[in-house]
């Protein structure tokens, strides 16, 4: 008899135990999960001498296409929601100059509207430009789209005259700045 009290009671214990720490497990909260981390990274570095702007026998200093595919993989064209890129450009040249960036698809075709930023002389200082995509800005379909950025620079101003600075130069940089949707 005490053999079968202490039975019965060590199986209700174990069964209130059992039944007061069961929760109904969710496993739908996988589906739930969002994950959008902002990736950031460079993307372009531009430089030319105050000497190239003097010798170039138009005012068309350069225009140049850099191959630029990151944006049109599939791992992240298919997955970015917004973003921006940022220009942070120095003049330390005599020249006035224009700088555009276009963002260009696979067959050359400009993608978007085209960016041109008027940069005055020296002592001009850096100048920052910041250029949205998404929702609060230009179709994210130009950065899913582009293949390569094509940078051209007009100088405004003349030929010869030279900047007081050490070593005058235009100096075009730029980042990039993106959410990416990673489920």
């Amino acid at each position: 008899m005490k053999f079968l009290f202490k039975y019965m009671l060590l199986c209700s214990v174990a069964l209130a135990t059992l039944s007061s720490c069961v929760e109904s497990q969710d496993f739908g909260q996988y589906d739930e999960i969002e994950v959008t981390p902002t990736l950031e990274a460079s993307m372009l570095y531009v430089e030319a001498p105050e000497s190239m702007i003097n010798e170039a026998p138009s005012n068309y200093v350069f225009s140049q296409n850099f191959n630029f595919d990151a944006f049109s993989y599939d791992e992240f064209s298919e997955r970015v929601l917004d973003g921006s890129v940022t220009y942070v450009i120095e003049n330390t040249t005599s020249k006035p100059l224009d700088i555009t960036i276009e963002f260009l698809d696979e067959q050359d075709n400009v993608l978007g509207p085209v960016d041109t930023f008027e940069i005055p002389a020296t002592p001009s200082g850096e100048q920052q430009y910041i250029v949205y995509y998404g929702d609060a800005g230009y179709s994210i379909d130009i950065i899913k789209n582009t293949s390569s950025i094509r940078v051209t620079a007009v100088n405004r101003g003349d030929n010869s005259s030279i900047s007081v600075e050490a070593d005058p130069k235009v100096t075009i940089k730029s980042s990039a700045k993106f959410r990416v949707r990673l489920k």
